[in-house]
């Protein structure tokens, strides 16, 4: 699907990681050659982890509070607040909910969740901006994030050294002189086994067996409580769907691949991302990562990316980019927008 929506503009952007740091060299689990091999193709070199008492809500209020007052903002001026996470505070009530109340916001206020997780930054912002092109809604939060490491398991080489935890907000607000802001989303459902956690929904209840180890390949054992992760699978979908979307997008908004000053990719890891930008032909610099130190941050990726690595620029000049996650679901989206000069924090920490 291919959607135009004007009006809407990118004022503010803040994300929070846990303070503890996790080295993949460390990662006692393989042999030290592996672990070298493994830094070296996906890039993730160190991870933030969660304490058990911190949640994904509480990364994402840590910075929608940090937000709010370098914006500025009276808390009763915002309208709606969306979170995008596979990690909720609870089965329900929504996530949404309890922290419009934390973060003192109106009772009018609309808020709700979004179940998603790699492509769901594209997604957020793009149903936040629908709820406010007509005006109806004059300023709205977006927050993105995700505890992966909640689902990951320390004897499963292939999950457990790449997802780390962050929490991010992102401040759009009505404006009529804005510059209109390109999206393509896509879902292919068909791929729904080769990133998922198989346990604990309705579909398989929580039971003795969803804790029981099983061992799955060299490297990996799990319980079905655990997260799955199909590589190869997940790569060949990158490539074979998000790529050409991301070249579709342009075309579809009469935008050269030359005006775009970034393109902000997902962290999924950095072979599948390096494979992307040269299926894509884009110059490495145009192409940023925050992989390095704080690895796949599943639906929060994007929004941490800008600020680990553009974060200045955003603030200074106007920019041109194109954003784009991809992954479980099958689920994969593109935006363009321009933004100008850009309210950030800090990247903060939370114990």
């Amino acid at each position: 699907m291919f959607s135009e929506i004007k009006n809407i503009s990118f004022r503010g952007l803040s994300a929070c990681v846990p303070k503890h740091v996790e080295r993949n060299i460390d990662y006692t689990w393989i042999s030290e050659d592996e672990r070298k091999m493994f830094i070296k193709s996906t890039g993730v070199e160190e991870r933030r982890v969660a304490g058990e008492k911190t949640t994904t809500a509480d990364l994402c209020e840590r910075s929608a509070n940090a937000l709010l007052d370098k914006l500025k903002w009276d808390r009763e001026s915002v309208d709606a607040i969306i979170l995008v996470s596979q990690s909720p505070d609870y089965i329900l009530p929504a996530s949404a909910a309890i922290l419009q109340h934390k973060l003192g916001l109106k009772k009018t206020s609309i808020a709700f969740d979004i179940n998603l997780g790699c492509s769901g930054y594209i997604y957020g912002l793009y149903v936040l901006s629908s709820l406010m092109t007509s005006g109806a809604v004059k300023r709205g939060l977006l927050l993105a994030g995700d505890k992966s490491t909640l689902s990951t398991n320390f004897k499963d080489k292939s999950t457990f050294p790449l997802f780390g935890d962050a929490g991010t907000a992102t401040a759009l607000e009505y404006d009529e002189k804005a510059g209109p802001m390109y999206f393509n989303l896509f879902t292919d459902g068909s791929g729904y086994r080769s990133i998922m956690i198989e346990d604990g929904a309705c579909r398989n209840h929580v039971s003795e067996k969803t804790f029981e180890m099983q061992k799955i390949d060299e490297g990996i054992e799990r319980a079905p409580k655990h997260l799955i992760l199909d590589g190869i699978d997940v790569f060949n979908f990158a490539l074979r769907e998000a790529a050409p979307a991301m070249q579709d997008l342009l075309k579809q908004s009469g935008t050269a691949q030359e005006e775009i000053n970034y393109f902000v990719l997902h962290q999924a890891n950095k072979l599948i991302n390096e494979s992307v930008r040269k299926k894509c032909r884009i110059e490495p610099e145009r192409v940023p990562y925050s992989i390095q130190k704080y690895g796949n941050t599943s639906s929060a990726s994007v929004p941490l990316t800008m600020l680990h690595a553009i974060k200045n620029e955003m603030e200074t000049k106007p920019l041109h980019l194109l954003l784009s996650g991809f992954g479980v679901g099958y689920s994969w989206g593109n935006c363009i927008l321009k933004t100008n000069h850009v309210t950030c924090t800090e990247i903060l920490e939370l114990d």
